[in-house]
């Protein structure tokens, strides 16, 4: 069977299992939207910004557990990849990226479009490759996908040259990748999980951390299990909320510089730390020198690179969470565990004496107010993807996750204008699921092309934008320590967002009455199409608690 490059591109995504890819065209990849346009079995979404193809891949890949795909052109389509690619990267989400390149006779010579974007992309990737060799092309393709949903996953980009898009050969297929210089080890050592069990019950005040590997390994039926077993609370990273049920009473909200009170302190306090799927970011731990101070730490991670990278732990697990986590399971069978009553009731005093708080007045909407109404109206069914910043943490504290997968943010690099196509990427995976986008006003106009997309496509999504007119996390760091010095974050010039959604083809809607929140959500929720709520909410409402810079996670400011 005779086929093109750009037919065997096709072919190959398809093998993979993938229904659906984001991108936008150009000359250097024109013979595959050809290619695209001649079949009906891989649908096409066409993005406004290649920026915004990769988060919505990204966010397929999360929502849909399985790996995204971006297509791209070369030159400025290839680099405008470059933030989506490096957000990915981060937080370790699989997704494959197809760009354009120039034909190989040009590659060096500075010809239109040609950037080295293997070169560019190395330091984020996982792994990339230059394809100059058509009969190397299926087993590449079939590489990168197995690369990228592999052991510790990430993104991996593929570059294509034109006339290797536009050669035919005879096709074969490559069958199963066997790579020899990479085997992620999923087992964990059945010495260290013995271990494990006997630190458990010698403990008297652990905790569970969990983080965003543990969902990543669909291990959250597995974690849960083991706190329940062994009445232990549970705390997660940003990236690892909804690991464990947030309405569970072991649970102790999100960890770290904006984390809750009990969470910090329990912490700060515990005398042992299991920590699943996590990389101890400095979020997180504050001043490493005074984190868990008075803790052993078990790590469990498939990165065997993560162990003992930002925190030094006295118990190493490398493998794959799902399977460790059900190992520990299998040997606490039969065993007696402590029931941590004191333990679990200094933690209802750090709860009840320092609550998640904040007032709200008749006149002016408070952004936590808006949050907790939508977890209302949604009962925490929906999906929810943030912009990045106080939006981005409001969500984080207010909004309970009671499922993985439903929290969609960008963590370790923290890049704004992720939201808007993070929602569009979700609601493709997840057609018959809410999903809405809570934003800042700042944020949101980082890509709001997108909307363009979600209209076009008929891809329904909502957006919840908290407009403070400021940029929010950034004005606060200026309040606080730069002696309200507010340089460059005044955005009281935002456009009106109400008549930019109806510009676009969707519909608007505008709050600024705190009696108005619950109806304008309900309207907006529940009307047809993509939908932009605006409410005007307190223009310097901050973000509590947070630690500072250099201080240890239980020296928190709390108001």
């Amino acid at each position: 069977m005779k086929l093109t490059g750009a037919q065997i591109l096709i072919k190959m995504i398809r093998e993979e299992g993938i229904d659906t890819i984001f991108g936008y065209p150009g000359g250097a990849v024109i013979d595959i939207y050809d290619t695209l346009a001649k079949q009906n079995d891989l649908k096409h979404i066409l993005v406004r910004h290649e920026q915004g193809a990769v988060h919505a891949a990204d966010a397929y890949a999360r929502a849909n557990k399985s790996v995204g795909v971006a297509l791209v052109t070369s030159g400025p389509g290839a680099t405008n990849t470059v933030t989506g690619i490096a957000s990915a990267y981060c937080d370790s989400i699989p997704v494959v990226i197809f760009t354009g390149q120039v034909p190989t006779a040009l590659i060096g010579n500075d010809a239109f479009q040609e950037v080295d974007i293997v070169g560019i992309t190395r330091p984020c990737t996982k792994h990339n490759y230059l394809v100059k060799d058509i009969n190397k092309l299926a087993s590449v393709i079939k590489e990168a996908f197995h690369l990228a949903s592999s052991g510790r996953p990430g993104p991996v980009l593929v570059d294509l040259p034109k006339n290797v898009m536009q050669t035919e050969i005879d096709f074969k297929n490559p069958g199963k990748v066997s790579l020899k210089s990479y085997k992620p080890n999923y087992k964990p050592n059945k010495k260290q999980l013995n271990r494990v069990v006997e630190l458990i019950q010698k403990a008297k005040r652990p905790v569970i951390f969990a983080g965003g590997g543990v969902i990543l390994s669909q291990a959250s039926k597995q974690l849960t299990s083991l706190a329940k077993i062994a009445n232990i609370p549970v705390t997660a990273s940003l990236m690892g909320l909804g690991a464990f049920p947030g309405s569970n009473p072991l649970w102790l909200g999100m960890l770290g510089m904006h984390g809750t009170y009990r969470a910090n302190m329990s912490i700060g306090n515990c005398d042992l730390m299991i920590a699943a799927g996590v990389r101890f970011d400095d979020r997180v731990t504050g001043n490493i020198e005074k984190f868990a101070p008075h803790a052993k730490i078990i790590q469990i991670d498939i990165d065997p690179t993560s162990i003992h990278k930002n925190i030094k732990v006295q118990c190493p697990i490398v493998g794959d969470c799902k399977t460790a986590l059900k190992g520990i399971l299998q040997l606490m069978e039969n065993k007696i565990f402590n029931e941590n009553a004191t333990w679990l009731d200094q933690i209802k005093a750090w709860k009840d004496t320092t609550p998640l708080r904040y007032d709200q007045g008749k006149k002016i909407i408070k952004p936590q107010f808006v949050i907790e109404k939508l977890y209302d109206l949604t009962k925490g069914n929906a999906i929810i993807t943030t912009e990045v910043g106080q939006n981005q943490m409001w969500a984080a504290q207010y909004y309970h996750f009671n499922k993985p997968n439903h929290f969609i943010t960008s963590g370790g690099l923290g890049a704004m204008g992720f939201g808007l196509p993070a929602a569009i990427g979700a609601k493709a995976a997840c057609p018959d699921k809410l999903v809405v986008d809570i934003a800042g006003d700042g944020s949101i106009q980082m890509n709001i092309q997108e909307l363009m997309t979600a209209i076009e496509s008929k891809i329904d999504v909502k957006i919840v934008i908290l407009n403070n007119q400021y940029l929010g996390m950034v004005r606060q760091w200026q309040e606080l320590f730069y002696d309200k010095v507010y340089s460059s974050t005044d955005m009281a010039n935002a456009p009106d967002f109400v008549k930019l959604a109806e510009a676009y083809g969707a519909k608007g809607f505008r709050c600024d009455r705190p009696d108005e929140v619950e109806s304008t959500l309900s309207k907006g929720l529940n009307s047809k199409g993509t939908i932009v709520m605006e409410f005007m909410v307190d223009r310097e409402e901050s973000v509590y608690p947070m630690v500072p810079a250099g201080e240890a996670i239980t020296e928190m400011l709390l108001v």
